[in-house]
C-alpha cells in the first residue's frame, strides 16, 4: 500500500514545496492548511506531475480542526508513516520591552501548540504503521537568539524542546523524530506575515544576499531525512545558505 505523508502549512512556502517533493518520492500526501483554494491548486499540480494528494482544511490552532485532519488520515489510502509539522511563522521584530503580547501568543499557538495538537492527534496512526517518522520544522532560531526576535526564538526554542523530549519518550517505539532547522530561507510569505504585509521590510531581510535558501532546498532536506532506512534517525539537521555563517554573520553584496 502507498505510504501517506501529512504536511501542515502546505498552502505555501516550505509546506507546499515539501508536499510536491514527497509526492514525487511516492507518498500520497495529505496537504493540510487553512487556505483550501491554494491546496486545490497544489493537489492539481501534484496530480499533473504523476503524484497523488488530498487537500485537507486544517487550522492547527483549533483542536476541532486537527481532529478533522486525524479523521482524514484514517480515511487515507494507506498507512500514515510521515508527519511534517511545518505550520508556523513569525510576527514582529520588536524588542522584548515593547513586544506585542498578541504577537507572542499567536507565535506560540501556531508554532508550539500547533505542533503539539497535530502530533498528539496523529501519533497513534504513525505508531500503528510500524515505521513512523515525525519531522518538526523549527529554525536556527530554535538554538540562537537575536535582538528583536524574542517571541519567535522563544517559540522555536520550545519546538526544539518538544522534538528532543518526544524522541526520549518514544525510545523503543517505532517512531523516529527529526528536527529540521533552516536558517535564512526566502519564501513568498514568511517576511510579509512577520512585517504585517510590508513588502519593503520583508525584502530588506534578504537584501544583498547572493543566494538565500528557497523552499525547495528545505523540502529536499525533509525528503532526504524521511527516506533514510527507518533505523537511521537524523536527530537534527541544520541548513543555512552559504552566505549565512551564523545568525549574526551574513555576507551581503553591494551593501
Amino acid at each position: 500500500m502507498t505510504s501517506v505523508a501529512i504536511v501542515t502549512g502546505a498552502s505555501s512556502g516550505i509546506g507546499a514545496a515539501s508536499a510536491r517533493r514527497l509526492a514525487a518520492e511516492g507518498f500520497h500526501v495529505l496537504a493540510a492548511a487553512r487556505r483550501t483554494d491554494r491546496l486545490t491548486g497544489l493537489v492539481a499540480e501534484i496530480e499533473a506531475a504523476g503524484g497523488t494528494a488530498t487537500a485537507v482544511a486544517c487550522d492547527v490552532t483549533s483542536a476541532e480542526s486537527v481532529a478533522g485532519l486525524a479523521a482524514a488520515a484514517e480515511a487515507a489510502p494507506g498507512p500514515v508513516t510521515l508527519l511534517v509539522n511545518n505550520a508556523g511563522g513569525a510576527r514582529g521584530l520588536d524588542p522584548v520591552e515593547s513586544g506585542a503580547v498578541g504577537d507572542w501568543q499567536w507565535m506560540y499557538d501556531v508554532n508550539v501548540l500547533g505542533t503539539l495538537r497535530v502530533t498528539q492527534a496523529l501519533l497513534p496512526a504513525l505508531e500503528a504503521s510500524g515505521a513512523g517518522t515525525i519531522v518538526i520544522v523549527s529554525s536556527t532560531a530554535g538554538f540562537t537568539v537575536y535582538e528583536g526576535g524574542g517571541g519567535y526564538t522563544a517559540a522555536k526554542h520550545a519546538q526544539t524542546a518538544i522534538a528532543g523530549t518526544l524522541r526520549l519518550e518514544l525510545c523503543g517505539r517505532p517512531v523516529r523524530v527529526v528536527e529540521i532547522d533552516p536558517g535564512m530561507v526566502k519564501t513568498d510569505e514568511f517576511g510579509l506575515v512577520r512585517f504585517d504585509g510590508n513588502a519593503g521590510k520583508a525584502a530588506a531581510t534578504y537584501a544583498g544576499v547572493p543566494e538565500p535558501l528557497v523552499a525547495e532546498d528545505v523540502a529536499d532536506c525533509i525528503a532526504w531525512c524521511a527516506t533514510r532506512p527507518h533505523h537511521v534517525n537524523v536527530d537534527r539537521l541544520v541548513v543555512r545558505p552559504l552566505a549565512q555563517a551564523a545568525q549574526h554573520k551574513v555576507h551581503r553584496v553591494g551593501l
